[in-house]
Order: structure tokens, then sequence, then C-alpha cells
């Protein structure tokens, strides 16, 4: 008796492994994956175009996977943190406290606490912060190292999230600043930087260019008064990745070559400073994809619904936030036959109960079968913590890094 093998197509690759072997690497649906060699390519690209001397940090908030935040810990000069939990994970990475900095309107006494013992850079975002980090300072015998994190006086136009610019939780207004820094002085405790972030996910050149020589502008006048001048100025990000049908990639390269603009006049005003670049969403964005399993289809008056094992608990970005915006469809094939031949139109749903739990809505796919995986891209950042995965109490994703 002769057994017969029937050869199946490997369908999409991913970090070069086809997604069916991804889910047997994973043990179960729905996974994420990320591929380190796509956000090593990205890092590249951004070091070869950046001008020298600019320190490239990454924000654990995009993706804290401890396994990505440990790859990466060889990859930039620093992590910015937004929680006593994000800063475990830096230190634990092995990053020099030195290199990493703590902002958030709401760090508890405790975060603060930690903050001080560990040596970060506490980016105060109040006068509450900045007398509670002087205190601890005083009681745990070191020297806290502190950054004030400015809310602009500038707004621009093309940021998918604005952080700053009006009345915003979100740092120390302008006007309050010179009075912070006065406080700093009479507790003598150092000024190590300062911390503008005006916005987040632009893809528009000119208004990253814009914003960048805005808070330059700023930190001069801001520093103007100084004895002695910061150690680093951190100009966020705001860097966008494209996620729907008409947007183009930001274009980096004319970002880069503005920066030569401002720099010389920021060396030359603040010697010794360091300008420190941002990035979440930009580096790891684009390197994720969601992959959840098709567990059921059905036509209901007319219209084709392909159910999966995922959702909005797991991916609530590519379900369009709890209809908080209007809803877009992230880049989505199928993953074991992306390039089948008979294409029909579809609405790709998730498990939960709710008609919000949408992954795509009308889009045009292979004929799909009940077995098929579900990809969906540039799920690389805020997919899986930004998701609330307790939601009707499924099972979480399983992460892996090829």
């Amino acid at each position: 008796m002769s057994l017969t093998f029937i050869r199946r197509p490997p369908g999409l690759q991913f970090g070069g492994v086809a997604v069916r072997q991804l889910a047997d690497r994973a043990g179960s649906t729905p996974f994420f994956a990320y591929d380190r060699s796509a956000i090593d390519a990205r890092i590249q690209e951004v070091r070869n175009l950046l001008p020298c001397g600019i320190s490239l940090h990454y924000s654990i908030k995009a993706n804290p996977m401890p396994a990505v935040v440990h790859y990466l810990a060889a990859r930039v000069d620093g992590f910015d943190v937004a929680s006593a939990q994000e800063m475990a994970l830096a230190l634990d990475a092995g990053a020099n406290p030195a290199a990493i900095g703590f902002a958030g309107p709401g760090k508890s006494h405790d975060d603060l606490r930690r903050a001080v013992a560990c040596g970060v850079n506490v980016h105060v975002e109040s006068e509450t912060q900045l007398r509670l980090v002087t205190a601890l300072g005083w009681e745990l015998g070191v020297q806290p190292s502190v950054a004030i994190r400015v809310n602009p006086d500038f707004q621009v136009g093309h940021s998918g999230m604005r952080m700053g610019g009006g009345a915003a939780p979100f740092g120390v207004d302008v006007d309050q600043v010179p009075a912070l820094l006065h406080e700093l002085q009479a507790r003598e405790v150092a000024l190590a930087g300062f911390h503008i972030f005006w916005g987040s996910q632009c893809l528009h050149a000119a208004t990253v260019i814009e914003a960048q020589r805005h808070s330059v502008e700023l930190v001069l006048r801001l520093a103007s008064g100084l004895t002695k001048p910061p150690r680093f100025v951190n100009l966020g990000g705001g860097f966008g990745i494209p996620y729907f049908p008409g947007e183009t990639p930001l274009d980096i390269k004319a970002v880069c070559e503005a920066m030569h603009d401002w720099l010389p006049q920021l060396y030359e005003r603040l010697p010794g400073i360091t300008p420190i670049l941002e990035l979440g969403r930009y580096l790891v964005g684009e390197a994720g994809i969601y992959v959840c399993r098709v567990i059921d289809h059905k036509i209901s008056r007319g219209k084709t619904f392909v159910i999966t094992d995922g959702g909005l608990h797991h991916h609530l970005a590519a379900s369009g936030n709890f209809g908080q915006i209007l809803r877009r469809n992230f880049p989505v094939v199928i993953g074991n036959r992306p390039d089948g031949a008979t294409r029909k139109r579809c609405h790709v749903v998730g498990c939960l109960c709710t008609p919000l739990d949408r992954l795509a809505d009308d889009i045009e796919l292979p004929e799909v079968h009940i077995g098929d995986f579900v990809v969906v891209k540039q799920s690389g950042a805020y997919g899986r913590s930004a998701s609330p995965l307790h939601f009707l109490s499924h099972p979480e994703p399983v992460e892996i890094l090829v």
C-alpha cells in the first residue's frame, strides 16, 4: 500500500516562515507574530538617515512584549516608559537607567519611589510630581534625575493624535515652566533635560519637520536662563505608518535631512546636549501580524460573514476602537491562500457578542473556508497590550518573535 501526500501551497511567508508553521509554533490561534528582520531593517534605515549625535529611543508602550524589548535593548540607545512595569522591563533587558525616560501624567508615589531609587530620568509633568521626586531623593539619599515634560505652545496639523498645544493632562504648560525651573534650583536638583511630545501617527513630513523646529526653538527659549545646559532634549517622535488604502509612508529621508537645519544652533547654544528621537510604532508596527482562524461562515440577508476565533478583544485598533473612529480596514489577507483565484466580498468578524467586533468590512478576499487563517497586517504596535483582553473571558492570544 502506498501513501500519497498532498502538497499544500506554503501561503503567506512572514519572517521566512509560512503562516501555517507559525500557527504550529504558537500552538493555537489567535496569535501575534513579530519579525526580527523587519525590526532590524527599520532600525538600520533610521540609523542610516539620522544625523550623527541623535540618540534613538524605543517607546515601550508601542509593544511591551518582553522578547521584543530584550531584542531592541541591543539595537537602540535607550527606552521611554510610561509605567513602573515598563521601567522594570527596560531594566531587566539590561538598559542603563540613565538612558531610560519615565513619562506619564499619573505616576503614583510608589512609581516615583522606584524610579528615583533606580536612577532613571523622571519626566515630571506637574509641580506635585516635582515635589514628590525631590522629597524621595532626600528620603533615599540619592540625587534624582529630573526632566520637565513641556506642554508646547504650538499645535500642528496632520497628526493622528495631538499630545499638546492646548489644555492637556500631559506635561507642564510653557508659561509654568520658568516657575518650575526656579523651584528645581531652590531644591538643589539639577535639570537633566526637557521632553516635548507634540503628537503621534503623523505621515506628513512637513508637519514633523515643523514640529521638530518649533520644539527646538522652544527648548532654546526655556534654557536661555540656565547656568548649566541640560543633558538631553527628548523631541518625541510622531512618525506614523500607513494603515489604510490611500495612505503613503512618511518621507523619513526628508525629515532627517531637515534636522541639519536646527542641529548646529542646538549644539552651539546648549553644548553637550543630546537630542533624543523617541519612536515606537515606527520601529515595530509594520513588523507584526495578527493571525486568527476561520471557525464559521454564513450568509445573512445576502451578505457573507466570515467568523473567526479572534476579534476586537485582541486587536482593538483593527476593529475600530469601539466605534470611536471612522472604521477603515487594516490590510487583511488569507494567510494560507493569499492568491486564491476565486474572490468574493465578505465581512470578517470576531467571536464576541457585539456588532463592533469586526476585523474587516466589505472586503474582497479569496473564497474563505473553515480552517483558513485570517492575517491582519500592520499589527506590531498597539495590538495585544492596547486591547480589552478579558472582555467576554476568551483565551488570551499568544505572542511569538520570529
